[in-house]
């Protein structure tokens, strides 16, 4: 298979930028568990994961697009280079890359495992969704399931050879799953039987792995209404036989794919659970058994909600990347116009990197997806700091700061990366929305993120309804100031400290704003706009993020120095004065939207 050029995918720069000089992630090795690793290990498995992306991955990447999966009512169809695709990730042991060594994993940090997989979304956001669900499934089972579901499941899951799902939604009631009906009928032999569907599952459905675990979300008999009673389940597509391999079919049924607008290398399906074509034992219903607790479901689905939530983002600002690599590649090469004020009509025409409005977003694209992907890096270091930091306070600390940013990690990214995308189909004009260039199917693909693992809207209310205020807003507190420690070193440094001062007053009216608008208690009040807050926490948020990469960057010399520099100025000259009007509208708690009335549309 026929690569193609790396450099349009991810910068490779970056990455060591972001890993090395801002992140420092060589301190990592002195912790017991990464102790066998390296700033060569970490590099090689970065460059192993660009090489596969670069032949694997991405030269798949249209033909995928324009060849979508089929179902002949027995079996999914789909190119050949998905399969390949897997295979090649599956040898180079990446569906363990983090885990335990036990588990015949890497023990590679969270961070690094986030930069390398970077490449595979860029490349290929389509087929990477398969490895990705099936890695956070088998997280979710390591953290909640039972010493047996760890080795009957996780451990095919990390060998890749079964693959994994989550089944949450439900035609009536998607986002809202208080109001699922998916029926968990208790067996004799402590297993149970599910019936209902399941809409909009990724990967639900295909014939890359031996078999494909679900992670089920369902009601026991009698249980309470809305969220109290939810249980979560594991129902595998095919039931295991005595030795652990696949054997008779599971009651779990295509009932048949969606077609969206991007993200067609991958399957998207609507399940049934329990329709009886397939008769495990003999009897209707899907065979499955419960993980964890009854009636605690969906507390132990959040550990892979959460872990979907930041890895949504991380796509979200790899697309925003590779098409800004990409435009920036067609504006170097693009001649067409003139300088302002040049005379000769006969001069040849200039590459359109020299007009100043093209340059103005390319800059604009540069900074919301470096940006974005530093951001979630960040996040996977603080999964990191989660984990194995030495101290309980930094280890609490870190799991704290991770919620509150848990919510702008997925919507941040998910809302500029798509503007970024839109940029780069307006540097290449008319070529941009044509199929003869990528950066349209990467638009289409990355608009499913704005949607994916919760809207904006569901976003928008965790992190006012929940995270900025919940424990007296101790997560708000630590936000700010973690930032304010950001703005104490920049403002020692000249060239930083006006961005350091219009931060800091930033983050003192975002504390502001968040108390005026419970001051009352009225919470459909408050959360009416919740959409704008966490706009305007995100833009601060990621106004830090490039605060902190100036800081990394101060003293050093380089074009990309520069580049990192003068990305940080524009954030704050362009993007930080954005958030005035957005607390504006915040602080006099508009209602606007609130009191709007049915019959006024």
């Amino acid at each position: 298979m026929i690569g193609v050029d790396a450099s349009l995918i991810l910068s490779r720069r970056d990455l060591q930028f972001l890993l090395y000089d801002w992140l420092d992630i060589e301190r990592l090795t002195t912790r017991p568990r990464f102790c066998d690793h390296d700033r060569a290990s970490f590099d090689g498995v970065l460059d192993t994961c660009a090489r596969i992306a670069a032949e694997h991955f991405a030269p798949a990447n249209r033909k995928a697009d324009l060849n979508e999966p089929t179902f002949d009512g027995e079996h999914v169809r789909m190119i050949p280079e998905v399969a390949q695709a897997m295979a090649a990730f599956r040898e180079a042991g990446l569906f363990s890359a983090s885990q335990d060594h036990d588990l015949g994993g890497l023990q590679l940090p969270n961070v690094v495992e986030r930069a390398a997989f970077a490449w595979f979304q860029a490349a290929n956001i389509a087929f990477s969704a398969y490895p990705f669900l099936t890695i956070g499934a088998a997280n979710l089972l390591r953290a909640h399931g039972s010493p047996e579901q760890v080795e009957a499941y996780v451990r095919p899951m990390l060998e890749g050879r079964f693959f994994g799902t989550m089944c949450l939604s439900e035609p009536q009631a998607g986002s809202s799953l208080g109001d699922i009906r998916t029926r968990a009928v208790p067996q004799s032999d402590g297993s149970y039987r599910l019936f209902g569907s399941k809409m909009w599952i990724s990967a639900g459905d295909h014939e890359l792995s031996e078999t494909i675990v679900h992670m089920v979300l369902a009601r026991i008999e009698g249980a309470p209404a809305g969220v109290k009673g939810i249980s979560l389940f594991v129902a595998p597509k095919h039931l295991l036989d005595a030795s652990g391999a696949p054997g008779e079919r599971n009651d779990v049924v295509l009932a048949g794919l969606n077609h969206k607008m991007g993200y067609r290398g991958a399957t998207n399906t609507l399940l049934n659970f329990g329709e009886g074509k397939h008769r495990p034992d003999g009897q209707a219903g899907a065979k499955a058994w419960l993980v964890g607790q009854p009636n605690q479901g969906l507390t132990a689905m959040f550990h892979m909600m959460n872990e979907a939530r930041i890895g949504v983002g991380a796509g979200a600002a790899a697309l925003g990347y590779t098409a800004y690599l990409h435009a920036l590649d067609y504006a170097r090469t693009r001649p067409q116009g003139r300088r302002i004020g040049a005379k000769d009509a006969a001069s040849p025409p200039v590459p359109i990197i020299e007009h100043a409005d093209v340059r103005r977003m390319l800059l604009a694209q540069k900074a919301y997806a470096e940006g974005a992907l530093a951001l979630n890096l960040y996040c996977a270091r603080l999964t990191d700091e989660q984990q194995t930091a030495e101290d309980e306070a930094d280890r609490t600390r870190a799991t704290r700061l991770l919620d509150m940013l848990t919510p702008i990690a997925k919507s941040w990214p998910s809302q500029w990366c798509l503007e970024a995308n839109s940029l780069a189909i307006q540097v290449l004009g008319g070529y941009g929305y044509t199929r003869d260039y990528p950066v349209e199917q990467f638009y289409r693909d990355n608009r499913l993120n704005p949607i994916h693992e919760g809207t904006h809207g569901v976003q928008g209310l965790d992190l006012l309804g929940r995270k900025a205020i919940m424990d007296g807003g101790a997560g708000l507190s630590l936000l700010a100031e973690t930032i304010l420690a950001t703005v104490g070193r920049a403002q020692a440094t000249p060239e930083l400290s006006g961005h350091a001062d219009a931060l800091a007053a930033t983050v003192a009216r975002i504390g502001q704003v968040t108390q005026g608008l419970w001051r009352d208690g009225d919470a459909e009040r408050a959360l009416a706009n919740a959409s704008v807050y966490l706009e305007a926490v995100g833009h601060a948020v990621v106004a830090w993020i490039w605060l902190e990469q100036a800081l990394a960057a101060s003293g050093q010399s380089g074009d990309f120095y520069e580049g990192k520099r003068q990305a940080a100025r524009y954030f704050f000259r362009w993007e930080l004065p954005k958030i005035g009007p957005m607390l504006d509208l915040l602080e006099a708690r508009d209602d606007t939207s609130l009191t709007m009335q049915d019959a006024w549309f």
